[in-house]
């Protein structure tokens, strides 16, 4: 099963960079340009423990969604989203916060597997791998880029 590990050091504090990282306004800015969108089973703008976001991307020609739910919440230190809906057997996503003299260390690990075919094998271990690096790469450097300046009070207020 392929996974992914992404550490990323923050120079703000563990709270907003937790917020952050469950803010679907993070998630919208990030998809604009893009052939995705996502619709949220949320109640506020912070995902919380239940909640559910599908994901709709298209690729390969076919729209695919994946709906996750927050299975886990332990706030400030992590979440965890696994899938409950979609063309993956698998995924999870644990997102880990630890805080350090300076700012926030943000763990991102990611656990998947493709469709059972062949072709959704060999797909997940070459194209979704780095399709989910790109991605989880962009989403902390926008995190960074909002935690790191005045940009989080638009957001989090």
């Amino acid at each position: 099963m392929p996974n992914i590990h992404l550490t990323t050091f923050i120079a703000a504090p563990i709270e907003r960079v937790f917020d952050l990282s469950r803010n679907l306004t993070i998630y919208k800015v990030l998809m604009q340009g893009r052939k995705e969108k996502f619709s949220s089973g949320a109640a506020s703008n912070l995902m919380n423990h239940g909640e559910t976001i599908t994901f709709h991307a298209k690729h390969f020609g076919k729209t695919r969604l994946v709906t996750t739910r927050v299975t886990d919440l332990k706030k400030p230190l992590s979440f965890v989203q696994e899938q409950v809906k979609g063309d993956l057997l698998h995924f999870k996503h644990e997102h880990h916060f630890k805080a350090v003299e300076n700012g926030t260390i943000l763990i991102d690990m990611i656990d998947f597997e493709g469709p059972r075919d062949v072709i959704g094998k060999v797909m997940g271990r070459l194209y979704l791998k780095h399709y989910l690096e790109k991605y989880l790469s962009k989403r902390n450097i926008l995190i960074q880029q909002y935690a790191e300046t005045e940009k989080w009070r638009a957001v989090l207020s």
